[in-house]
């Protein structure tokens, strides 16, 4: 990208630059110190883009610190204009609930909740009035194919939990979603119609998407990909092919 059109970062999903977190991580050789560097990394809205490494490389931890569950040693990380670690306890809470959707590998949903009450959650800790909760959660989860809503999300199979997930990630209409192996969890099948839901979606939300994955078949998918070693690069301009 070019300096006269790289947008603003007021403009941006997602704008980290220089980010450094230094923490200890467990080898077979005991546990070693290591440090997790990103020097620049950006996403307009409604870009998407897959970053790849192999296990224990750091990738759930950059998620963590975009999503401001963890704090950097250095660097910033805004999330639509707004810079996610100078919030505070339930500011941050709710800069994340409004503006980050967030997919793990092995869910996270409510256990003994339904699949409604799992979205309606996610819009109650974004502030969203009370009084839409139900109706907009019903109606994501119509749009991706859940007709038991009020059954609960034990009863439901993997591929609906999968869905229900993307639901809650999408409730609020975020700026960005990350997506931390989505697909690790679910058979070859059901992976790519979970891929597909979630790309899709987040193209019709506007909602810019960071995917990390070790799977070298999600190449394809994306547009623009990145490793964290090309995101640790100094080099201006190497935050991912375009």
């Amino acid at each position: 990208m070019t300096a006269s059109a790289t947008p603003r970062a007021t403009d941006l999903a997602l704008d980290v630059t220089r980010l450094v977190f230094a923490y200890r991580r467990s080898t077979d050789q005991g546990e070693q110190p290591f440090t997790l560097r990103v020097h620049e990394l950006d996403l307009a809205p409604g870009e998407q883009i897959l970053l790849t490494a192999t296990s224990g490389t750091g990738k759930t931890t950059l998620l963590n610190l975009i999503a401001g569950i963890l704090d950097p040693d250095e660097g910033t990380v805004r999330v639509a204009g707004k810079t996610v670690h100078a919030a505070f306890g339930a500011e941050r809470d709710q800069l994340r609930g409004r503006h980050i959707g967030m997919i793990f590998q092995t869910f996270h949903l409510l256990v003994g909740f339904s699949a409604i009450e799992n979205v309606m959650c996610a819009l109650l800790m974004a502030g969203v009035p009370e009084r839409e909760h139900r109706g907009r959660a019903k109606a994501l989860l119509d749009r991706l194919g859940i007709s038991r809503i009020d059954a609960r999300v034990e009863e439901l199979s993997t591929g609906q939990q999968q869905r229900v997930a993307v639901a809650r990630a999408l409730a609020c209409d975020p700026a960005l979603v990350l997506a931390d192996e989505p697909t690790a969890s679910l058979d070859p099948d059901n992976a790519q119609v979970a891929m597909d839901l979630i790309q899709q979606v987040c193209k019709e939300k506007g909602a810019a998407l960071l995917c990390v994955s070790h799977d070298p078949t999600m190449l394809a998918r994306f547009p623009r990909h990145a490793t964290l070693a090309s995101l640790a690069d100094a080099t201006p301009g190497n935050g991912g092919t375009r």
